[in-house]
């Protein structure tokens, strides 16, 4: 069964200064819960503030280090989920699960794309 990376990006109006709901975290975990005991979830995290992170850019046979906040950023990665499933359809079925368990204040745009093994 092919392996899948939904990465999670926030955008679009900022996100709430103290986070999360813990409403919205319940809702979450539960969903979480439920991927991992149909056996599809094989990782997930949320990652720290981008302003704690650091790009390393290579252009022109040069590197470049710049650390956050990232302030040219329209939207960040704010996580991620490593997914097995039986196809395509499948991970994008969870995936807009996922999505449905935030208020609709948020803008969530998840990526999910398959992971090339090999």
């Amino acid at each position: 069964m092919p392996r899948s990376l939904s990465l999670v990006k926030i955008g679009g109006a900022p996100a709430p200064a103290e986070g999360p709901s813990p409403e919205l975290m319940q809702r979450m975990g539960e969903l979480i819960e439920e991927i991992t005991k149909a056996g599809v979830m094989l990782d997930t995290a949320g990652l720290t503030p981008s302003a704690q992170g650091t790009r390393v850019h290579w252009e022109g046979g040069e590197l470049s280090v710049t650390d956050g906040p990232f302030t040219e950023a329209k939207e960040v990665v704010g996580g991620y989920a490593i997914m097995q499933c039986k196809d395509r359809a499948e991970a994008l079925e969870w995936t807009k699960r996922f999505l449905k368990v935030h208020e609709p204040f948020w803008t969530v745009t998840c990526e999910v794309r398959e992971i090339a093994e090999g």
